[in-house]
């Protein structure tokens, strides 16, 4: 993979603010530097403002990004796959009305969608509840939401819209609505209390009582939605686990110094070429389209990206031995060793996926 750097003025904010990201303590505008960057607008049309471009495109970006942070790369994660939505919704007034401001880096986009894709999954129940109002004076008919979303990224606290699938009370399609910072009801809890990645705005959003009507509304029916939105979500997840494994395979390499014919030297480019292979796989599948009628290719990936994430980790361990205990001797490995516990429990978690293959895969 080519490794992509917009970095026009060469400097290097995300390597030099990840250990403070991770922490918590962090005092830069990461989502400014990501409208600065134009991180934002990769892979959008240029019809809608964007710099075009595909989702293999703002995979390669993440990736890049991941490997000297995966805290800002979960970040730009949940702001895109949110502009993503806006731009795939038939809803083209919001679109209209809200897309500038995520391109700009001016408010802050969240994806609330792990619910919605464990439940079509047939994993859980929607969380969120929608009770159909009388139509307001506008005429536009209206829900009153009630729920809780336990987990989201990017919770800006300067401003934040959250996408989230709800059950209709009176039955039919769920739709898919985003909720706004702003809106009454709308309740953000503080930071959830991470062991890493604290950085990243990771907070739960309570909705209760929320009035909405159909100008809020990202697309009518999730299930009809799902497939079109699905490989951009997952695939540009995929791009944490590719950034942060090159980022563990090239400290391995580093720490080896001059025993460059060691077995562990082999065993690093073994998982280096396999690496390869699988990254191919993705953006090729991501550029082509393949995914959204065969959604468990994109699965089987995303668990072989977070094997290989694992498994560099392990590598620039067993490279670095007793000096990776040494908080002066090996820099970034304690933050990359607690970055690599986070990718298996990203929603869908490897567990969530490995469960759908084994259904799928089951005789009717």
């Amino acid at each position: 993979m080519k490794p992509v750097d917009a970095r026009p003025d060469g400097e290097d904010w995300a390597c030099a603010h990840a250990d403070a990201l991770d922490e918590g303590s962090a005092r830069v505008d990461v989502l400014a530097r990501f409208a600065q960057e134009r991180l934002t607008r990769i892979g959008v049309p240029r019809a809608l403002g964007g710099d075009g471009g595909t989702a293999a495109d703002m995979t390669q970006a993440i990736a890049d990004l991941a490997r000297r942070s995966l805290t800002a790369a979960f970040m730009l994660w949940g702001h895109r796959c949110y502009a993503e939505y806006v731009v795939q919704s038939d809803n083209p007034a919001l679109r209209e009305r809200a897309l500038p401001a995520l391109l700009d880096g001016r408010h802050a986009g969240a994806t609330g969608m792990s619910n919605a894709m464990k439940f079509l999954g047939g994993l859980e129940a929607l969380q969120i509840q929608a009770t159909p109002l009388t139509a307001g004076d506008s005429g536009q008919p209206r829900w009153r939401i009630d729920g809780r979303l336990p987990w989201v990224t990017h919770l800006r606290p300067g401003g934040f819209s959250v996408a989230a699938a709800v059950q209709p009370a009176d039955g039919g399609p769920a739709p898919v609505f985003a909720f706004h910072a702003s809106q009454p009801g709308v309740r953000r809890s503080d930071d959830l209390p991470l062991i890493a990645l604290r950085g990243s705005q990771t907070a739960a959003v309570a909705l209760d009582g929320v009035i909405a009507d159909s100008s809020d509304r990202l697309h009518h029916d999730l299930q009809a939605w799902l497939p079109h939105v699905r490989p951009q979500f997952l695939g540009l997840q995929c791009g944490l686990s590719i950034g942060l494994a090159h980022a563990s395979l090239a400290a391995a390499r580093s720490q080896l110094g001059p025993a460059r014919g060691s077995a562990l030297a082999e065993r690093i480019a073994q998982r280096d070429r396999a690496l390869a292979a699988d990254t191919d796989a993705l953006l090729t599948g991501l550029a082509q389209g393949r995914f959204g009628p065969d959604p468990a290719a994109l699965f089987r990936l995303r668990i072989a990206l977070a094997a290989h994430a694992q498994d560099a980790v392990t590598l620039e361990l067993q490279a670095s031995g007793g000096r990776a205990y040494l908080q002066d001797q090996c820099a970034g490995f304690a933050r990359r060793w607690r970055e690599a516990a986070f990718i298996p429990v990203i929603t869908p978690s490897l567990t969530q996926l490995e469960t759908q293959l084994a259904r799928q895969a089951r005789p009717s």
